[in-house]
Formats: structure tokens, C-alpha cells, sequence
């Protein structure tokens, strides 16, 4: 059985459970208590020597990052819906990868660790700057479509949904994007979709 380590109040935890929901796929649940430290034990370095959430393990495969196990399940146990194999869609679906991992994760998501987790240092400006610049990037783009790309909803709509939809956490309002909040109710209407924390 698949193993998944995280913890339940990180987003990036959250994305690959949410896929494993979404796809209909049993697996073990285990907890890393970030707040105990337990990412920095040796036990869990022998892991994933980066010690970061999530990880996980299936068989003899093991992949830490939750932009690269989205893409795995996708691609093992999905079809081609959620991570499509045409070169042009494929493109547009790793480009909001990226985004989840560079603009979403210096805006939305730097903004929720400084006001949840008091991380100091986070500098509170340049992290609501970046989240206003993501977030209004994103509303464009939903504004002429339901999903992020294909027409359909993909790994790129599990990969940003989480830190954009917690961006209250962060004291971000997401009142001027409706076609954001739009689109997070989709996202919460699939069939399998479970919530985390703060959803």
C-alpha cells in the first residue's frame, strides 16, 4: 500500500492526498509533526534527506516534493485527464507547477506561515505583494475558462488550489478575485474531494 507522509496543516501534504482522494486510491496516512521537529529527525532524513513533507513511498519508489508526486500519481495511476501527454497541454499544466512552487509559495503561502506559524522571517510586504501580483494573474486567467488548462480539471488545478485557497489564513482577502473563489468551489465539488484545515 502506498504510504504518504505529511501533516495535516501543510498544503503540500494536502495535494497529493487530495489526488489520492480524487483518484480513488487507498494508502497510509503518516504524520510528521513539523511542530515537534520530527522532519529534521534522523529517522525521517533517512527519508528524504531534504527534510521537508510530503513524502511518499510506494514499493520501491520514493519521491519527496509535491509538485513531482502529483505528477507521479498522475501518470501511474491517473489517465491522461489529469496530466495530459500532448506537448503543448503538458507544457501548460507544468507551468502552473511551477507557478505553486515559485509565485503561489512566495505569496500566499509565505503570508500564511508568517500570521499561522509566526515566521519572522518572512517579509510581510513583499509576500502580499507577490500574492496580489499571483492572485490577480490567476483571476485573468479564470476569467475566460473553468480550469486552469484543457478544459478539464488537471494536476494544475490540484497543485495551485490549496495555498490559494488558504490565502485568509494569510490575511489575504480573496473578495476582489471571483473568479478565483469560483473556481475553488468547482474544485470543491469533484467527486472525492476531501477538505483540509482551514477548507
Amino acid at each position: 500500500m502506498i504510504k504518504l507522509y505529511g501533516h495535516e496543516i501543510s498544503g503540500n501534504s494536502y495535494k497529493p492526498r487530495l489526488l489520492l482522494s480524487l483518484l480513488n486510491i487507498e494508502y497510509e496516512w503518516i504524520k510528521v509533526d513539523l511542530m515537534k521537529g520530527e522532519h529534521k529527525s534522523p529517522e525521517f532524513l533517512a527519508i528524504n534527506p531534504f527534510g521537508q513533507v510530503p513524502v511518499l513511498v510506494d514499493g520501491d519508489t520514493t519521491l519527496a516534493d509535491a509538485q513531482a508526486i502529483l505528477i507521479y500519481l498522475a501518470r501511474q495511476y491517473g489517465d491522461e485527464q489529469w496530466l495530459p501527454l500532448d506537448a503543448v497541454a503538458l507544457s501548460r499544466v507544468v507551468r502552473w507547477l511551477s507557478t505553486a512552487a515559485c509565485e503561489i509559495r512566495q505569496g500566499p503561502e509565505f503570508a500564511r506561515r508568517y500570521y499561522l506559524f509566526n515566521a519572522t522571517y518572512v517579509n510581510i510586504d513583499w509576500a502580499n505583494q507577490k500574492a496580489e501580483f499571483i492572485l490577480t494573474q490567476l483571476n485573468q486567467h479564470l476569467s475566460a475558462r473553468q480550469w486552469l488548462e484543457c478544459e478539464r480539471q488537471t494536476i494544475a488545478d490540484i497543485a495551485v488550489f490549496p495555498y490559494v485557497a488558504l490565502a485568509p489564513d494569510g490575511k489575504i482577502s480573496l473578495e476582489p478575485y471571483q473568479h478565483v473563489l469560483s473556481w475553488i468551489e468547482r474544485v470543491k465539488q469533484l467527486p472525492g474531494y476531501i477538505p483540509m484545515m482551514g477548507l
